[in-house]
């Protein structure tokens, strides 16, 4: 299986993509993982928020293929433990999926469409963070997700 991790907008900050590439490198050891980045929509200022949503879904939607499994990170998701994000990992890898792509949306989420194709909706926390700093919340939860299914001693209970 292939992980993807496909996020809306460049980060800038520069010691934030520090420790997420630290992370991928440490997750590479243990799955295939790709980190793939939409462009920040343009002339948004034009555009009402339905607008842009839609032409980020339609960007998003360009990088799923009818057999991938598509995750949302979104508000109004499934929480899980870490423990329990490991073992809902370890059942997609069991089912014999090729990819599964999870998606950090833009600013004001995802549109419609989206939602429509998503196979699962997933919240990292009921608090907000920034879009930016979710990408590294994700590859880190799925790095301690993979230590965790290999009783590698990351994680402590």
């Amino acid at each position: 299986m292939t992980i993807r991790l496909v996020a809306v907008g460049k980060t800038d900050n520069k010691e934030l993509n520090n420790l997420i590439t630290t992370y991928q490198k440490r997750l590479s050891h243990y799955i295939k993982f790709e980190f793939a980045i939409i462009p920040d929509i343009k002339n948004v200022k034009n555009l009402s928020t339905e607008e842009q949503k839609k032409k980020e879904g339609e960007a998003i939607l360009k990088n799923v293929a009818n057999s991938d499994v598509l995750v949302l990170l979104d508000e109004k998701g499934k929480q899980f433990s870490s423990v329990s994000f490991a073992e809902n990992l370890q059942k997609r890898m069991n089912s014999g999926i090729k990819m599964l792509i999870l998606v950090v949306g833009g600013p004001y989420g995802f549109s419609q469409m989206v939602y429509q194709r998503a196979n699962q909706k997933i919240s990292l926390s009921p608090m907000t963070f920034s879009h930016q700093m979710v990408r590294l919340f994700v590859i880190e939860q799925l790095y301690r997700a993979f230590t965790i299914l290999r009783n590698e001693p990351y994680h402590h209970q």
